[in-house]
């Protein structure tokens, strides 16, 4: 069990750090976003399991599994004793173990109930609000002069823009939007950026949480727009990120907090389009 619990240790150390770093600044995850974002969802998930199962591990090495140490300890602790082959080293590792996968998960239920009343309050809003596009399902227009275009996830999904980007792109581009926006609501994106933003949430003091956060929201927009570039070429979407820029998309979602594309995002997402100015 102990060596065991040194494995996970030293896989939770690599999957903390210098892994998610490598993969940060790698350049391969623009020409496969997917591939990357599945990565990163994978080295999330690893982590926080060989973090929690090598405290585990060495909590319960002195019964030489983790179903015998709970076997002992559970009648023992009812009765209000210890077995005296477990140091306290033992229990502080069983009890942090317990804790941290406790504080993982009672956040990531309160950032779904969060992210869930704020996607309620923007349906009643968009619906209150918005004029269905014409010839355009799912798609709604809000009275605003600034050019805005957003997803509204939920059992009932919604593309929202802006009559200001209507004015603002040209029928090819604006169309080349609503397909970006698309194609977050149909990968279900918000979905994936919840949890990374939980995660972050629950340990906001650790620096690769952010960093993983960031780079999943930069891969989930090239997602997007992948879709958009295979329904109106490269040329067209191009000309429509260049004219709304990063006021023109608040995310992949409409709810508070997490990670707002910026101007570096979107150097990036041109960059990928291989397009000359």
């Amino acid at each position: 069990m102990l060596a065991l619990a040194a494995a996970l240790g030293a896989l939770a150390v690599a999957l903390a750090w210098p892994v998610p770093v490598a993969l940060s600044r790698a350049a391969w995850p623009a020409r496969s976003p997917a591939l990357a974002l599945a990565l990163w969802q994978a080295i999330a998930l690893a982590g926080a399991l060989s973090m929690i199962g090598s405290l585990l591990a060495f909590g319960a090495s002195p019964a030489g599994s983790l179903g015998a140490a709970v076997g002992h300890l559970v009648p023992s602790l009812l009765h209000g004793s210890i077995p005296p082959e477990y140091a306290v080293i033992h229990l502080a590792a069983i009890t942090l173990a317990i804790g941290l996968a406790m504080h993982l998960l009672l956040n990531l239920g309160q950032t779904m109930v969060r992210a869930e009343r704020e996607r309620r309050r923007q349906h009643q809003l968009v619906a209150l609000l918005g004029d269905p596009m014409p010839g355009v399902p799912r798609t709604r227009v809000l009275a605003h002069p600034e050019p805005l275009a957003y997803c509204v996830p939920g059992i009932r999904t919604a593309t929202v823009i802006t009559d200001g980007l209507v004015d603002a792109l040209r029928p090819e581009e604006l169309a080349a939007v609503i397909a970006h926006e698309r194609a977050h609501l149909d990968q279900f994106h918000h979905l994936v950026l919840l949890s990374f933003r939980a995660w972050h949430s629950a340990l906001p003091w650790f620096p690769i949480a952010n960093r993983a956060e960031r780079a999943v929201a930069l891969l989930t927009e090239m997602l997007a727009d992948d879709v958009a570039r295979r329904e109106v070429g490269d040329p067209t979407l191009y000309s429509a990120m260049v004219l709304v820029g990063t006021s023109g998309e608040p995310g992949a979602y409409a709810d508070s907090g997490g990670v707002a594309p910026d101007r570096a995002m979107l150097d990036a997402r041109l960059a990928r389009l291989g397009i000359t100015p």
